[in-house]
């Protein structure tokens, strides 16, 4: 069903398309549900959902920050799972779970995998495993019936962005700016032939991420791409909300207006 999913959102948004960044347990379980819920409203056609890690290496200061309030407030991996499985019967956007390897190899590959199937997860993005040593993570995905999306860096040459293509699965998520995720002022001016270079050897949706935190950046991205990932824009709003003393259901619904502010076409 993962796949087929991803296809259907995508096709229903003209492949170009706003796809949100959530910090499993940040500021809790019960606002990020309903902050799917409310991406998958606006026809997102999947959602990232960060799984806590204490010790991340391609999220940046903001993420990091969610990472850390969640794992204090004792948000684990089996709450990320819960999560998945509570608001999958509720939306059709497709569900990823974007974590470090380390995490799965805690849990075990194929146990970790079928869990997440079966919760109701559609891909997995693991951003520290390359594409090299990705052979039997794939063959586990697809096992359990999820997508293994690849990232590519703008620093990767020709034949490694060729190979990651090929070998993802969902949509392949080109990486807009050397460096770990956070918000920018402006996108490399290398990034439309970037897009280009991996259409050419993909029929999977290319969507772009880390650094994309603007509106304008949304429009710029949805004309070379077919979807820009925000992620760093959306944690930061929460966390400033939560340090004004924002209450919870306040926050989902300014969430809410940020994710329609950066889906105007």
């Amino acid at each position: 069903m993962s796949s087929e999913r991803f296809e259907r959102r995508f096709r229903a948004s003209n492949r170009s398309a706003l796809l949100p960044y959530f910090t499993s347990g940040f500021p809790d379980s019960e606002s990020v549900a309903e902050m799917i819920l409310a991406a998958d409203g606006l026809g997102a056609p999947a959602v990232e959902i960060g799984v806590p890690y204490s010790d991340s290496i391609a999220d940046g200061p903001v993420i990091q920050e969610s990472f850390t309030y969640a794992l204090e407030h004792g948000h684990a991996v089996r709450n990320a799972l819960e999560l998945i499985a509570k608001v999958r019967p509720s939306v059709d956007c497709g569900l990823v779970l974007m974590l470090s390897y380390s995490i799965v190899h805690r849990i075990g590959l194929e146990r970790f995998m079928s869990e997440a199937g079966a919760a109701g997860a559609d891909g997995v993005i693991l951003p520290d495993v390359p594409v090299e040593e990705a052979s039997e993570v794939r063959r586990a995905a697809a096992c359990a019936s999820l997508c293994h999306i690849g990232l590519v860096a703008p620093t990767s040459s020709p034949a490694r962005r060729a190979e990651v293509a090929r070998a993802s699965s969902g949509f392949v998520y080109q990486i807009a700016a050397a460096g770990t995720t956070g918000e920018r002022s402006s996108l490399p001016p290398s990034l439309a032939a970037d897009v280009a270079e991996l259409r050419r050897h993909t029929p999977l949706p290319v969507c772009v991420g880390f650094g994309v935190s603007t509106a304008e950046q949304v429009r710029l991205i949805r004309q070379i791409a077919d979807g820009a990932i925000v992620g760093s824009a959306l944690i930061r709003r929460i966390s400033d909300a939560m340090r004004a003393g924002t209450p919870s259901a306040q926050i989902v619904a300014d969430v809410g207006d940020l994710l329609r502010e950066l889906d105007t076409r």
